[in-house]
């Protein structure tokens, strides 16, 4: 009886704590763990580092990142870091599911991918999501580099921001989470990670939570490029 008043003193008390520290996390605008998670994974997916990617993955799953979530963020980044890093990735997630099945973990699946986007108009459907990611109207084409090459553009709206982006598995500031994580960690894009810190805050990730990537990225990629990172959002904020 004593034991049974013990276990669940010991129960309520931990209940306690855990809540604790989930509000101390939301009141410090920390990334959770789940959110550090997709960080370090597309870090590590965009640079190629299959081997410590392997120990990311195994994390994030542990933290209870969902195994469709994961899949969603690998896919996405062949956008932004091309086919042949999101393939190697996505065949050692395979490879890191496959060995915890064998040793008898079972990981949450999470919501089913969407596989079909049938609208009358993909342009425009990916045009408005990018306007709702940047608070800005959106021209037809995308100045610039859509005017010298409408292909790219085309690409850009009705692939990436409407065929990808149409999946809820995750959501836009998960997405941008993702994006931000990869782009801060490959050198020569600054334009790019500039314009994605600008639409992540949009979507809801506070500024800690930018410096937080950053901290994942120097623990997971290198101080340097951290500090690349860290200097872009300097400059923003000023």
């Amino acid at each position: 009886m004593k034991d049974k008043q013990y276990f669940l003193k010991w129960i309520f008390f931990l209940a306690i704590i855990l809540n604790a520290n989930n509000m101390n996390a939301q009141t410090n605008n920390s990334l959770s763990p789940q959110e550090q998670g997709l960080a370090a994974i597309s870090a590590l997916t965009a640079t190629g580092d299959l081997d410590n990617l392997k120990i990311q993955l195994n994390t994030a799953l542990d933290v209870g990142v969902t195994i469709n979530e994961i899949k969603e963020a690998l896919v996405q980044l062949y956008a932004y870091v091309g086919f042949p890093r999101s393939l190697n990735a996505l065949n050692m997630y395979k490879t890191v599911l496959d060995e915890r099945k064998g040793k008898g973990r079972s990981d949450v699946e999470g919501k089913t991918i969407f596989v079909e986007n049938k609208v009358a108009d993909k342009y425009e459907q990916g045009r408005k999501v990018i306007e709702e990611l940047t608070g800005n109207p959106q021209a037809k084409p995308a100045p610039g580099f859509g005017e010298f090459s409408p292909r790219i553009d085309t690409f850009l709206k009705e692939h990436l921001f409407a065929d990808i982006f149409a999946s809820d598995v995750l959501n836009y500031k998960q997405r941008e989470l993702v994006t931000i994580s990869a782009l801060a960690s490959v050198p020569g894009l600054e334009p790019q990670l500039q314009s994605h810190i600008n639409m992540g805050m949009n979507t809801g990730i506070t500024a800690e939570q930018i410096n937080s990537i950053f901290d994942a990225i120097e623990k997971v990629i290198s101080k340097e490029q951290a500090e690349k990172a860290r200097t872009i959002f300097n400059k923003l904020k000023k």
